[in-house]
């Protein structure tokens, strides 16, 4: 699955002014567009993996409020879970050009509050973290197209209570895009998660975005992800603080975006796919805001989504 970005072109007018037998023609006043990249929005939900395709200099802090399923498959059958994940992230990129930049993108500190009190546990810590760079070999103000890769390294220096710091780190290979026509914008990324060993598992990802400005304060957009597990980890006992170890053994599915358990079983449900809906606002012209609601459309208990809301804050200079 390959998403595509359509491009257009923008055709002015003449007006023709008859005096005195005289045709004359005339330029007419051109039609106001808005060019370059002014206006261009990041993406919302996925947020450790779909980026907004240009490099820019800034700081991006997150919260996420992420609902559990009340049940999970497993190899044991459906055991219970419910409760709440919480995330506190930030996130920055320092632009060195306008083609390349330095991204981080995942750290924060996660707090891991399922129902199931006794099979899971309450736990809090910090999240692993990822950095790297990515370059925009399509850059191109005048149609407002730009297209670039990413490359990032995930460190496992996250705590394992919370299905963190497992492995020997994760290399994050994403393609991203943007086209905007004046208020409307459509923006995808792509890529895979390949970890250095055979620990966890390794996964791709597409994700699409659409959103139109009908005023600053309002850009309502709406985002699709869709999460598919390579190939399986090892399915070895590990993050015993958790199901006495055992979630990679039975879990019949990955973590995706957040997480990596090394699932043995996780080709039995291989796809997650979410759609969200939300909007942006412009509160100046450096900082924008926003929120989105995001829900499984493939089975809730053969992922750990229940339901999600995300906000943010993009303070771009």
């Amino acid at each position: 699955m390959k998403p595509t970005l359509a491009a257009t072109a923008l055709v002015g007018a003449l007006a023709t002014v008859a005096t005195a037998g005289t045709v004359m023609i005339e330029p007419s006043t051109p039609v106001a567009t808005t060019g370059g990249f002014e206006k261009a929005r990041r993406p919302i939900s996925n947020p450790t993996l779909f980026d907004l395709a240009l490099p820019t200099t800034n700081v991006h802090p997150i919260y996420m409020h992420h609902s559990l399923p009340s049940r999970v498959d497993t190899t044991l059958g459906p055991l219970p879970m419910g409760g709440d994940v919480q995330i506190f992230a930030l996130q920055f990129e320092i632009a060195f050009t306008e083609r390349l930049s330095l991204v981080a993108t995942k750290d924060g500190y996660v707090d891991l509050n399922p129902q199931a009190v006794g099979l899971w546990t309450e736990q809090s810590g910090f999240a692993n973290i990822a950095a790297g760079l990515k370059y925009a070999f399509i850059y191109d103000p005048e149609s407002s197209c730009a297209v670039s890769g990413t490359a990032t390294y995930e460190f496992p220096t996250g705590n394992h209570d919370v299905y963190q710091g497992e492995g020997n780190g994760v290399l994050n290979l994403i393609l991203s895009g943007v086209k905007l026509w004046d208020d409307f914008q459509l923006a995808g990324g792509a890529g895979v998660r390949l970890p250095f060993d055979g620990q966890q598992s390794t996964n791709s990802f597409v994700s699409l975005h659409a959103s139109y400005e009908v005023v600053p304060w309002f850009i309502p957009l709406v985002e699709v992800n869709w999460h598919h597990v390579l190939s399986t980890g090892n399915g070895r006992p590990n993050y015993f603080s958790q199901a006495l170890g055992l979630t990679p053994v039975v879990a019949t599915f990955e973590g995706n975006d957040l997480l990596n358990f090394g699932a043995a079983n996780a080709s039995q449900n291989r796809d997650l796919v979410t759609a969200a809906i939300g909007f942006r606002s412009r509160i100046t012209d450096s900082i924008d805001a926003g929120i989105a609601y995001e829900i499984p459309l493939t089975d809730e208990q053969s992922s750990i989504i229940d339901d999600r809301v995300t906000v943010d804050l993009v303070w771009t200079f």
